[in-house]
């Protein structure tokens, strides 16, 4: 049940994936250090690509990409002083994506997860997703607002039955997941930080932009 991170929208233009989150600036020549939120960095940030900043139209033209664990270096040829890179700092860089990159039948970007109800096999509701991070390798889905409390769901088997968030149903089994029952809600916990993806932390889940990184069963295929 493969699903793609790809891109969050939030400012995300139509058509695009976040592939990047500038973490910092790097000399003077107007570098960026970025965080990746793509399986496929090399090309992604290969010299001729163009990105956007977050929500942005006017292009970003890589001219030079290294990696620097942990992240990358990127630098442009519109951003030619440590100046003008400043206003990039703390923001999303997009890529547009081609109708070839779609993820295949059975995978999903992360986006297209987040937002979906979650039911039981009977149709009880357990909650709405409203994040999804990677562990181990596997992609994991934060449930939230449900009568049984909130809680992870990994996105494998025996604990989704249905993974079709295009048609809005993720159908998860509660005594797999060793749910509480109803009526015996466990105290709500802090939020857990998305790992693997790299993802930052985000908002409201409107507001989490549309990422390049698939999870195994959430995030974007060919890494």
């Amino acid at each position: 049940m493969p699903a793609a991170p790809g891109d969050d929208p939030s400012a995300t233009g139509p058509g695009r994936l976040v592939v990047a989150f500038v973490r910092g600036l790097h000399g003077v020549r107007g570098a960026v250090r970025v965080e990746v939120l793509t399986d496929r960095p090399e090309e992604r940030f290969s010299a001729g690509r163009v990105l956007f900043g977050e929500g942005a139209s006017v292009p970003l033209t890589v001219v030079e990409s290294r990696p620097a664990s942990p992240g990358w270096i990127l630098r442009f040829a519109e951003v030619g002083t440590r100046t003008a890179a400043e206003p990039f700092r703390d923001a999303y860089l997009e890529a547009v994506i081609t109708p070839a990159e779609r993820p295949p039948r059975g995978a999903y970007y992360w986006h297209e997860v987040i937002g979906c109800p979650v039911t039981d096999p009977a149709g009880g509701e357990l909650g709405v997703v409203r994040d999804v991070y990677r562990s181990g390798g596997s992609e994991v889905l934060v449930v939230a607002d449900g009568p049984r409390g909130d809680f992870d769901l990994p996105v494998a088997r025996p604990f989704v039955r249905v993974l079709a968030p295009r048609r809005g149903e993720i159908v998860a089994d509660p005594d797999a997941l060793d749910l509480p029952a109803l009526g015996r809600v466990p105290a709500p916990r802090a939020p857990r930080r998305r790992s693997g993806a790299g993802v930052p932390p985000a908002g409201p889940a409107a507001s989490t932009p549309t990422v390049d990184a698939p999870p195994g069963p959430a995030g974007e295929p060919g890494a």
